[in-house]
This record gives C-alpha cells, sequence and structure tokens, in this order.
C-alpha cells in the first residue's frame, strides 16, 4: 500500500507539473516571457503560486522547461515536414516554405518563440532562455544538413546555413509587416540557392 501511495504521489506531482508546463506555454507564447509573471502562470494553471513554487525553484526555471518542450515539439515538427520528402532537395524546400506559410497563417501566430525569447533577453547572454534558443535553432540547422548531405547536395552544411537565414528572416519581416509574401520571397531565394548547388553537385558526378 505504501509503495502504491508513493508511486500515486509521483505520478500526481509530474502531472502537476506538466499542467504548469502547458499553462506557462500558452501564456508565455501570447504575452512574452518577460510581460507575463508568475501570477499569471499561476492563474492560467489554477494553482496557487505556493504550487508552483514546489515544483519549480523560480520562473527562469519555469522558462527553461517550456522551451525544453517547444524544442521537442518544434524539433518534431521540423522532422516530420523533412521526412515526408523523397525527392530532391528542391522539393524539401518547397515543402518546408508552404509548411511555414501555412503555420504563419494562423490567428495565434507571433513568430518563433525561440527567436521572441533571444531577442527579449538578449543582454543576458548566459540566460537559459538564451541556450535553449542557440540549442534549437543548431539542432534545426543540423537537421537540414543531414538531409541534404543525404540528398547528395554540394556544400550541404553551407546551404542549411543559408535557408536557415531565409527561414529567420522572413518570419521577422512576416512580423513586421503582417505580409506572407516575404515567406514566398524566401522559398523562391532559398529554390534559386539549393538547385545551383544541384547543379553543382551533378556536374561533379
Amino acid at each position: 500500500v505504501y509503495f502504491c501511495e508513493r508511486d500515486n504521489m509521483r505520478r500526481k506531482s509530474s502531472e502537476t507539473r506538466q499542467h504548469i508546463i502547458d499553462a506557462a506555454y500558452s501564456i508565455f507564447y501570447q504575452s512574452g516571457f518577460l510581460r507575463a509573471g508568475v501570477d499569471a502562470v499561476a492563474d492560467a494553471a489554477g494553482i496557487a503560486k505556493r504550487t508552483l513554487y514546489q515544483h519549480f525553484r523560480s520562473k527562469d526555471d519555469v522558462i527553461a522547461a517550456v522551451l525544453e518542450r517547444q524544442h521537442q515539439m518544434a524539433l518534431h515538427r521540423t522532422r516530420n515536414w523533412a521526412d515526408q520528402i523523397t525527392g530532391a532537395p528542391d522539393q524539401m524546400v518547397i515543402m518546408l516554405f508552404e509548411k511555414l506559410t501555412h503555420w504563419a497563417a494562423g490567428k495565434q501566430w507571433k513568430g518563433s518563440g525561440f527567436t521572441r525569447a533571444a531577442v527579449e533577453f538578449a543582454d543576458l547572454p548566459g540566460h537559459p532562455a538564451r541556450k535553449a534558443a542557440r540549442r534549437h535553432k543548431a539542432k534545426v540547422e543540423a537537421h537540414l544538413a543531414d538531409k541534404f548531405a543525404r540528398q547528395g547536395l554540394d556544400a550541404a552544411a553551407q546551404v542549411a546555413r543559408e535557408v536557415m537565414l531565409l527561414i529567420e528572416g522572413c518570419q521577422s519581416l512576416v512580423l513586421i509587416h503582417g505580409n506572407l509574401g516575404y515567406i514566398d520571397a524566401a522559398r523562391q531565394a532559398a529554390l534559386v540557392l539549393v538547385r545551383s548547388h544541384q547543379s553543382t553537385s551533378g556536374e561533379t558526378a
């Protein structure tokens, strides 16, 4: 009985922690990491602030947990997008930007949470949010480079970095101007870039 009760307590504690992370994820994405306080997170989770602090030592710990969850979700989404492609690298680029357009067209879209976190904590390079943003963006870039390399693209790592620049840049401009046309412009630029390297690798072969 003792072990069953202890397991139930652990499960309940884990569920409460996850519930806090889910609530904080929504609050931080909508309101910003700096503007949304611990009180707002506790209210959104329907718990007392004291309960929140039983699971997290500080707001920074909550932010770190939220960004870890977002990292797993975003990386899974990116991998799914890329893994759906079985054709040439340019087809992968077309689908990536199509998915980005669909995502950015949503009413609740406010850009990449990691980019926003990095901007909000721009004066704190050692902050957990900055570290999480660097890790996530590096993982996505590495995954793109791996996919390009597997498809025989010349200079795959460099192309992946340049495509990442286009992805990041068009998202920022869509936020600024409210115009999805910037994603289409980035897609066209990415296609020119990728096709030029496809052509080079084909000639080398």
